[in-house]
This record gives C-alpha cells, sequence and structure tokens, in this order.
C-alpha cells in the first residue's frame, strides 16, 4: 500500500489531544509518567526513556506563566529549526549481535523523532538569562556575552533554574511521546495491526545532570550539561540524526565513553548559519535534490527547508566515524531516509 505524507499528516491532525492544559505543571513535574496515566503510549515507552522521561527535580512553580502558556498547545508537536520526524530504512549494519538486541535488522523502516521542549523551553532560558544577568554582579562574573551569563550552582538563582529546566526537560520528554502516540495512531489506520512500532529510546541533548565521575583518583559529583550532545552509557542505543537527504545512525554506549562523560554528538553540525543558508541556498533546488534521491519531505515552508539543507551540515558520515574510532560510542546501524516531514 503506497500512502502520500499529506494523507498522513491529515490522519494525525483530526486526532485530538485529550490532555487539560490547566494541568501543565502536572507534565513539567511528571513528564512522561502523567500522559501514561492517562491512557496514552504504553508502559514500555516510559521504561525505554532516559530517566523515564521524569526528572524528580522539576519545580513547575519557578517556571513563568508566560512560558507555560507558550507550551500549552505544544504537546505533540515537531516546531521549527532542525526538528522534524523522518520515516528511515535500515541500510547498513555494523554490529549484528547489539542490532539484534536493540530489534534492529537490514531493510526494516523505523521512524526517528527530533524535537524538543519547544516554545516553553525556550522561554525558560530567555526568562533565566534576565535573572542571571544582574545576578553575576553579586557573585563577581564577568562573560565576554550575555549568552553566557551564569551563576553558582547552588545558589538561589542557579538551583531555581536547574529546576526549570528540568521541568523543561519533562516537557521535552512528553511532547515526543506524544509525537510517537500520534504517528502510531496514524500508523495503525494505514498499515494496520500487522507491524506493531515500539520505541527504542528516547534521550535529551540539551540537559543538566548530577553525575558521579572518577577525577583525579576519587568518585566526585559534577554537573553535566549537555548541549548539542546526548548520553552515551555502556550498552545504550545512541541516535545520532544526520540532516535532511543524509544518514543517520545508531550507535552503542562504551565503557571508553567515560573519558567523555559518557557523552556523543548529538549531530554531525553546522557549516553554515541559518541566516547564511537561506542567502545561499534554494530551498527548492534542496526539494528537488531529494526528490532525485526517491526522498519524500513534507514542510510548509520554502526558508525552512533552506535553513536545514544538508549542505548546511558536516559530513555526517565523516563525524560518526570519527566518534566510533575515538570508542566514545560504537557503530550498530546505518538509517536512510525515505521521507522527511519538517515542523514550523
Amino acid at each position: 500500500m503506497s500512502i502520500t505524507i499529506s494523507e498522513t499528516l491529515r490522519i494525525a491532525n483530526k486526532l485530538d489531544l485529550d490532555i487539560k492544559f490547566s494541568e501543565i505543571d502536572k507534565i513539567l513535574n511528571q513528564g512522561t509518567h502523567v500522559l501514561l496515566e492517562q491512557g496514552y503510549g504504553e508502559k514500555e515507552d516510559v521504561d525505554n526513556c532516559e530517566a523515564t522521561g521524569k526528572l524528580d527535580w522539576a519545580d513547575a512553580s519557578v517556571i513563568s506563566d508566560h512560558a507555560k502558556n507558550r507550551g500549552r498547545d505544544q504537546i505533540g508537536t515537531l516546531g521549527s529549526g532542525n526538528h522534524f520526524s523522518e520515516i528511515q530504512k535500515v541500510a547498513e549494519i555494523f554490529d549484528q549481535k547489539t542490532a539484534e538486541r536493540f530489534g534492529l535488522y537490514k531493510d526494516q523502516i523505523v521512524i526517528m523523532i527530533h524535537t524538543g521542549s519547544r516554545g516553553l523551553g525556550h522561554q525558560v532560558c530567555s526568562d533565566y538569562l534576565k535573572t542571571m544577568i544582574p545576578a553575576m554582579k553579586n557573585y563577581d562574573i564577568k562573560v565576554p556575552d550575555k549568552e553566557f551569563a551564569c551563576v553558582p550552582f547552588n545558589s538561589k538563582e542557579g538551583q531555581k533554574y536547574f529546576s526549570a529546566m528540568a521541568g523543561a526537560a519533562n516537557y521535552a520528554w512528553a511532547n515526543r511521546y506524544m509525537v510517537a502516540y500520534y504517528i502510531r495512531k496514524a500508523w495503525k489506520e494505514i498499515i494496520g495491526q500487522k507491524e506493531k512500532l515500539e520505541l527504542l529510546y528516547d534521550v535529551a541533548h540539551n540537559i543538566i545532570k548530577k553525575e558521579n565521575y572518577n577525577i583525579n583518583g576519587k568518585e566526585t559529583e559534577v554537573i553535566v550539561h549537555r548541549k548539542g550532545a546526548t548520553r552515551a552509557f555502556p550498552d545504550q542505543p545512541v541516535l545520532i540524526p544526520g540532516s535532511m537527504g543524509t544518514a543517520s545512525y545508531i550507535l552503542v554506549g562504551t565503557e571508553k565513553g567515560e573519558e567523555a562523560f559518557f557523552s556523543t554528538s548529538h549531530g554531525a553540525g553546522r557549516t553554515m548559519s541559518r541566516t547564511q543558508a537561506k542567502k545561499t541556498i534554494s530551498g527548492q533546488e534542496v526539494i528537488n535534490q531529494l526528490n532525485k534521491k526517491g526522498i519524500i519531505i513534507k514542510c510548509w515552508s520554502k526558508n525552512g527547508i533552506a535553513e536545514e539543507a544538508p549542505q548546511a551540515y558536516k559530513d555526517i558520515d565523516s563525524v560518526v566515524d570519527i566518534i566510533d574510532k575515538a570508542g566514545l560510542s560504537k557503530k550498530v546501524v546505518k538509517l536512510v531516509p525515505l521521507a522527511v516531514i519538517k515542523g514550523e
């Protein structure tokens, strides 16, 4: 059976989210757990999520009403920028044993979701920049750019932000949880029950956590902020998405990864800013190039396509090869795109 992306979107769009957005504090404090309790998803979706999709130190009371209002109607949405949902195929297997453990096999169809805390998370960042910039004077901190604004972790402002960012992380896990829920609904209506979509893993790539590491021969609690990086604990699935039209990879964490605080690159990394990409790349040309490769793309904005064009990013194959050779994570499978859905 063949379908168009627009047909898939039509089916997903007619699904109404029954969550009472007056209970947004519950999502911020409990993440995926409150959605599971309300009948969405499956227990395995929570179990196969980093931290089970809930950071216990989240506190909705330190998140502004403005941020909450921005997040009320965005649960289950992709958003703009490099966020996407992509239908992919397992093209190559590098580690057969681990691939089998992950439930992956050659030519298997998989769906990758990349999105986060949406406008709510962006507002949390904006709110706390406004708090930290003047607060730095109290701690005699100077930075070369206001975007680097910071305060001591154990300060009043630092602890509030730690709890607020945890709430944003919980929201992000809940958001991806609901996108997956919608995809399953569309999948079931179009394809039926024959093949079931099971979650391999959900992991954050902008998150602050306390973790213990051996520092100078002594076990030490440290604050790890993975920004544009993703967690890569031993034997854990490591997801590294490519850009539109390029491969994505699933790797596995290693013991050697401790040298980098069990962190791995989240993606290829940009070679052009979004502004530069829009000035130098035609969105229509990207669409034409993808069509020639047999890749379907759905995005309402050609500027949005230009911003995220493959040539605006480093070569994902080279980046992943370096990660693999360094032993920070080991390659398991290579995924190639069949269809890309970009958010707005």
